[in-house]
């Protein structure tokens, strides 16, 4: 593939990650309530998820899977469910701290261990059927002929806008840790403000996946 190729498709993809949607504010959630290292944790999981829905794309599976009647509905339920048990999880009040970690603040505040919210990442992604269909649909159209085997220019073009939404994901993780810690980490009810803001969250995008 030429470098106009490259480039378009990179510009695309800058577009469409920045664009709001179920992953990029699953990292904002994270990163308000809790820190920049859980909106981290949360990227990468997202992106290894991505690895499983490029994988899928390359190699014509999803097309068969999402091929089947009810195997959409499926999914959007399941990825639904998980979101709502997130909620849920952010709404009860706090327990004893999985981590406590005073590195960035002087003031003590609980998270998730990073393991975990790496899980969650992953299972967000890989839950979510509209990112099958949607590197079903938008990785061919960059495909040319005679520029190589197609599956390897899947797995190519799949790896470009993971490395993107990679860093994007992150860049989202800091800012949004910032604006966390300016407006609801300040005061002695920071804590229960941001997980009944991440529990929000959580519950709107996962009424958006039933509903979309």
């Amino acid at each position: 593939m030429d470098t106009g190729t490259w480039l378009a498709f990179l510009g695309a993809s800058v577009l469409l990650t920045l664009m709001p949607g179920p992953d990029i504010l699953f990292v904002v959630a994270q990163s308000v309530a809790g820190s920049r290292k859980d909106g981290s944790a949360i990227a990468l999981g997202l992106c290894s998820g991505l690895l499983v829905h490029i994988t899928a794309a390359a190699l014509g599976i999803s097309a068969v899977v999402y091929g089947l009647p009810y195997a959409l509905p499926v999914v959007k339920t399941a990825g639904a469910f998980y979101l709502f048990y997130l909620a849920w999880l952010s709404f009860k009040p706090p327990t004893l701290p999985a981590v406590v970690d005073d590195s960035e603040s002087p003031q003590l505040h609980v998270t998730t261990s990073f393991g975990r919210l790496y899980r969650r990442g992953i299972l967000m992604n890989v839950l979510n059927p509209k990112v099958s269909l949607f590197f079903i649909a938008f990785l061919p159209s960059f495909v040319k002929d005679g520029a190589g085997p197609v599956p390897l220019q899947m797995f190519l073009l799949g790896g470009l806008f993971l490395l993107q939404a990679l860093v994007i994901f992150h860049l989202v993780a800091l800012f949004a840790d910032r604006l966390g810690r300016r407006f609801l980490h300040g005061g002695s009810n920071g804590s229960r403000w941001s997980g009944t803001l991440q529990g929000l969250l959580y519950s709107a995008l996962a009424i958006l996946l039933l509903l979309d």
